[in-house]
């Protein structure tokens, strides 16, 4: 399946599964830029299980709206395991959902090194309190990264609040 077309499609899943459940979701993104809170308001019906959703590019933005520690950002960066959970914390904290997806990688074409090589992306999804965090390094250029990495945490929480 063509890749835009499984991201409307899981996320169109992930949307009847909300519905279904009655819950809640937000989304903390960096390197996505929005991208899956996009995929998830272009599904009808979406008003009832998105309120609001968080872009936060910088550190700064990840620090004032979603409180990740400047500790944490200094000691493992952006895009690390740390950073991804806070932000996942802070997002359902500040949205008052139930769920929340962030993720922060490097899409490139800069930017990447021998330990983050570009394509690296950090996801964590957290379902009330409990949160899951996964590492996944993609190939393509930056647009195709991206696109991989909304799919990856559709398709990841979906498999996580799936009955």
């Amino acid at each position: 399946m063509e890749l835009n077309q499984e991201i409307k499609t899981l996320a169109a899943q992930l949307g009847a599964i909300l519905t279904d459940k009655r819950l809640t979701i937000t989304t903390a993104e960096s390197c996505t830029g929005g991208g899956i809170s996009y995929a998830l308001t272009d599904t009808a019906g979406s008003s009832a299980y998105v309120d609001r959703c968080f872009v936060t590019y910088s550190n700064e933005a990840k620090h004032a709206l979603l409180g990740v520690n400047e500790q944490t950002l200094n000691s493992f960066g952006a895009v690390s395991e740390q950073t991804v959970n806070e932000m996942a914390i802070g997002a359902v904290k500040q949205a008052h959902a139930d769920i929340a997806i962030s993720v922060s990688g490097i899409a490139g074409p800069g930017g990447g090194s021998d330990e983050k090589p570009v394509g690296l992306v950090w996801f964590a999804i957290n379902i009330r309190g409990e949160v899951t965090t996964y590492k996944q390094v993609f190939s393509g250029d930056r647009s195709y990264i991206r696109l991989q990495a909304i799919a990856f945490a559709l398709k990841n929480t979906v498999s996580l609040i799936q009955p």
